[in-house]
């Protein structure tokens, strides 16, 4: 098990999306969960890899 938290520079290259969408996110309650260490935002990481594998698959045609 990976101990280490991610921040949210972390999650942003692993999703590849740029960090304000993260706080966008979170804001509107969607996203990854993440929670306040201090004052810092982090992320477990199984947890924003099973918030991806939650997300509907798309189909190109």
């Amino acid at each position: 098990m990976e101990d280490r938290l991610w921040s949210v520079q972390d999650v942003s290259d692993y999703l590849g999306v740029p960090v304000h969408t993260l706080y966008a996110w979170r804001s509107a309650g969607t996203g990854p969960p993440g929670r306040r260490v201090g004052k810092r935002l982090r992320y477990r990481p199984q947890d924003v890899r099973n918030w991806v594998a939650s997300l509907p698959t798309e189909i190109v045609a």
